[in-house]
């Protein structure tokens, strides 16, 4: 055999399989084989950050009349951990209705009727619990499986486990809409994976990401010159060093080469119908903003986007509660619902799995110190719900049970990590398996925990 340098061989190479080919040996989110045989392709994240109130929306509490304006005993309060209220705060009362839906017959809020309107398809998980009773941690947790900053989000687990089957657009998307999370950039970074796994945050309009275009006077043409020029060079480094980063920077700028084109054409609305668009409330307010990212998650999902995230700011209702509350569900349910009963039409809701959570629940004490002064209800971390539908999720049950004031868990309590691990089987990736090495041990989405809520599952 010829012995060529390794560098004349990489070179020769590049130039017999020419650059996509190169790329595509090197791709970092080229699409990957599960564990084992999945029940999701894709996940949609709807994060409702700040903490959705459970007792006004998903868990019914009638005896919160009974107790309503009086503290509740010591012996119930002792052992909690409250951000602001008193433990002898006084109970508040839900003035929300709630009533059955479906076949199922399930539970829910008169601020949630789209939602609602789909509860044979839901899976409604009243028990959820969390270590963090503040936001950053609280979110850390819900996204990281760790109230430690700097690891890796589930977005990003989900793109280094899988890669993407979207040619033109990143594995990792971020929708954004109302103030902003807390907790920022945080809830979407790779952590210590490499920045390709990371989220991309799209934009509703304007430009659909920052510096993304070619500045005045740089054609296609130009641009591609400048790429190949830089490529070339990377691949020769590359081939000196041995780096892997290199070979993700590499892909990187030949990604974000093919997103210029392809960016726009997400926000371009005019293949969709009248009838869509009015479904989803696209053109009205208030639900507008969060109408156009529920449509844009459903134009993702379909051209192969791994995890699309919609992140809607803020439920942290410490006060006017049924104001705030209700703004939010306004915003929030119509899309939502629409964007349900979009994916059922097009056959993507069995291979596409829905997620709605916050980072924890609200507490059954209002929060101010007269009961007549429009209270909310502080943040509390025992016990709330969240649901989740679609790409293998069995619909139309309720898991778990809090006691009758929605103060603690009554039955089957499932943690945080559990429904990651869960997130991750839908899938058909073994959370105990999907490990990154890290200073000097393995790390993974559940941190130590984690087991998956086989009662959620069709195949369960």
């Amino acid at each position: 055999m010829l012995n060529l340098p390794r560098r004349h061989f990489f070179n020769s190479l590049g130039g017999l399989l020419g650059g996509a080919a190169y790329a595509q040996l090197a791709d970092p989110l080229a699409a990957r084989k599960p564990h084992f045989p999945a029940t999701a392709k894709n996940v949609i994240f709807f994060f409702q950050e700040g903490g959705p109130s459970h007792l006004d929306l998903y868990d019914p509490k009638p005896a919160l009349r009974k107790w309503h304006g009086q503290p509740l005993p010591e012996s119930m309060t002792k052992d909690l951990n409250f951000v602001f209220v008193k433990p002898d705060a006084k109970v508040l009362g839900s003035e929300r209705v709630f009533r059955g839906h479906g076949q199922s017959g399930t539970e829910f809020s008169d601020y949630i009727p789209n939602i609602a309107a789909h509860a044979d398809d839901i899976c409604l998980i009243r028990s959820m619990h969390t270590e963090a009773f503040n936001h950053h941690p609280g979110q850390s947790l819900l996204f990281t499986g760790s109230t430690q900053f700097g690891r890796p989000t589930a977005g990003a687990w989900v793109s280094y486990g899988l890669g993407t089957e979207s040619q033109e657009m990143p594995a990792f998307v971020v929708l954004s809409s109302g103030k902003g999370t807390s907790g920022g950039s945080m809830n979407w970074s790779s952590g210590f994976l490499p920045s390709t796994y990371a989220g991309t945050v799209f934009r509703s309009s304007g430009e659909p990401i920052l510096y993304l275009p070619n500045p005045p006077g740089i054609s296609a043409q130009t641009q591609r010159a400048r790429l190949d020029l830089i490529r070339n060079l990377n691949q020769e480094r590359q081939t000196d060093t041995g780096d892997p980063a290199i070979a993700s920077r590499i892909h990187s700028y030949e990604l974000a080469f093919r997103m210029q084109s392809a960016a726009p054409k997400f926000l371009d609305f005019a293949g969709e119908s009248p009838k869509t668009l009015e479904a989803y409330g696209v053109n009205q307010e208030p639900t507008h903003p969060y109408a156009v990212n529920c449509l844009l998650a459903r134009r993702m999902v379909e051209r192969g986007v791994r995890f699309v995230m919609l992140a809607h700011a803020s439920w942290d209702d410490h006060q006017e509660l049924n104001k705030k509350l209700k703004k939010n569900c306004d915003i929030t349910d119509r899309p939502i619902g629409a964007l349900i009963r979009d994916l059922k039409e097009r056959g993507l809701l069995d291979s596409t799995l829905l997620v709605w959570a916050g980072e924890f629940g609200r507490t059954p004490m209002g929060q101010l110190e007269r009961i007549d002064e429009d209270p909310g209800r502080d943040h509390h971390p025992n016990c709330f719900s969240i649901w989740a539908a679609g790409g293998g999720i069995k619909g139309g049950q309720v898991i778990g049970k809090t006691d009758e004031l929605g103060l603690q868990i009554a039955e089957n309590p499932i943690h945080i990590h559990d429904l990651q691990a869960t997130m991750l089987n839908c899938l058909g990736l073994d959370h105990t398996r999907l490990t990154r090495r890290h200073m000097g041990r393995d790390f993974r989405l559940t941190d130590v925990g984690g087991k998956v809520i086989s009662q959620a599952l069709l195949n369960g």
